[in-house]
């Protein structure tokens, strides 16, 4: 009242701007009073459109499952090479990742002092030969002597220990010869087997010995590669039940592949080829062994990737992963039960095809679950799925895990939800 008897105020405001802002102020009031009567008891008859869900009816099939093991990856022949001398390094022969063959120079440690070493025990026995020749002489002079009486019995036996003194002496002398022969071969350090040179990480000059902590390098044999992964003992027993025996496992498993640490799958196929027979206390766990073909240089000793493991299974319900949500670690879902969503924790594994699930525990054949819209409704929310309530599955578990197109050839049912008159997200 005061603002329109104001004629100083009207002076300042034009009469267009003035007859905008009372109208847009009577609308307000207006839209106030209109959500007071229907919000606070009246009799306002305001209600949003329930969100729409699409409901499925599960059912069981066979299916391919895959499973996926962390594996290690090695050569079939890793190999440290330690020098059995100690020494000076005078020579490095071959340079980090060169294949070599068996028998090849990889180092040669300073020779100077083990050839001396040689000479010195090619001389003692020189000396031990001439040695035993004196006293095979003097021997053979006693026992004619012997013969003729000329001296005693213990003069004879004195002579004869002599010789074999000598004896032995020489094939000691022979001994020391052959040990510093091999000690100078020793520092000629050569490759054990064919492969490939690992890391060098010592150099021309570097004091080595047969107690050094690290290997001069490793040669590792990789035409072929042991890639070993862990399965736990219940896994074990499945897969003993499923082939009847240990040795029948490892007879007739399929081929396994490898999943690189890249994500790419190896091109060649692999086999179990060993179970080990001990299970690890501390894991629970016993190791397998698979051996893979190398033959484009592909895998590396000490890498890592999956082994993957595929095998059918009848009888398993599959869904697919767009009806499921996860509540921190837990995979949920809403089943229908009694016309209501009832949410259940499922113990499911993921299938090769990226959006389905195989439901181990959880769900069984026939129960009907929100495939769509899960996220526009909570426990307890009525369901209305009076049409369509016969619909078929969602789909074959092997037509999942083989094309991924299970969940668009579904039956579905299509059903409201009433949220007690709040309606879903598209609808406000």
């Amino acid at each position: 009242y005061q603002f329109f008897n104001n004629k100083n105020l009207l002076t300042f405001v034009n009469k267009p701007t003035l007859i905008l802002r009372m109208r847009h102020n009577i609308y307000l009031l207006l839209s106030m009073s209109l959500f007071a009567a229907t919000g606070c008891g009246g009799n306002g008859d305001y209600s949003v459109p329930a969100p729409k869900v699409t409901t499925m009816r599960v059912s069981t099939d066979s299916a391919e499952i895959v499973e996926k093991y962390t594996a290690s990856i090695k050569g079939c022949q890793d190999i440290d090479i330690y020098p059995q001398v100690t020494g000076n390094i005078t020579s490095v022969d071959v340079t980090e990742g060169q294949k070599v063959r068996k028998g090849q120079t990889l180092f040669v440690i300073d020779q100077v002092p083990y050839q001396a070493a040689l000479r010195t025990a090619q001389a003692n026995v020189h000396a031990a030969e001439a040695a035993l020749a004196n006293a095979q002489l003097d021997y053979q002079g006693k026992q004619e002597l012997l013969k003729e009486n000329v001296i005693s019995e213990f003069d004879f036996n004195l002579a004869k220990n002599n010789m074999l003194q000598a004896e032995a002496a020489l094939e000691q002398a022979r001994a020391a010869e052959m040990d510093a022969r091999n000690n100078l071969s020793y520092t000629t350090v050569k490759s054990p087997s064919d492969g490939m040179v690992g890391t060098l990480p010592l150099r021309v000059g570097a004091l080595v010995g047969p107690s050094m902590p690290q290997p001069l390098t490793t040669v590792s044999d990789n035409d072929q590669m042991y890639v070993y992964f862990s399965m736990s003992e219940n896994q074990l027993r499945q897969l003993v039940r499923r082939f009847s025996s240990l040795e029948g496992a490892k007879a007739n498993m399929p081929p396994v592949l490898l999943e690189l640490n890249d994500g790419t799958i190896y091109d060649h196929e692999g086999r179990v080829e060993t179970f080990s027979g001990v299970i690890n206390p501390q894991t629970g766990t016993i190791q397998i062994r698979a051996v893979f073909p190398n033959p484009d240089k592909m895998l590396w000793s000490g890498g890592i990737g999956n082994v993957l493991i595929s095998h059918k299974e009848a009888g398993q319900v599959v869904i697919p992963m767009s009806s499921t949500y996860e509540l921190q670690d837990k995979v949920v879902a809403y089943k229908v039960v009694d016309g209501r969503a009832q949410a259940v924790f499922l113990d499911v594994a993921p299938l090769s095809d990226g959006h389905s699930y195989l439901v181990r525990q959880g769900l069984s054949a026939g129960d009907t679950i929100v495939e769509k819209g899960v996220g526009l409704i909570k426990e307890g929310d009525a369901v209305d799925s009076d049409s369509g309530s016969d619909s078929a599955s969602y789909g074959t578990a092997s037509d999942t895990a083989a094309t991924g197109t299970a969940s668009d050839a579904a039956s579905t049912e299509r059903g409201k939800i009433d949220t007690g008159g709040l309606g879903g997200p598209e609808e406000l």
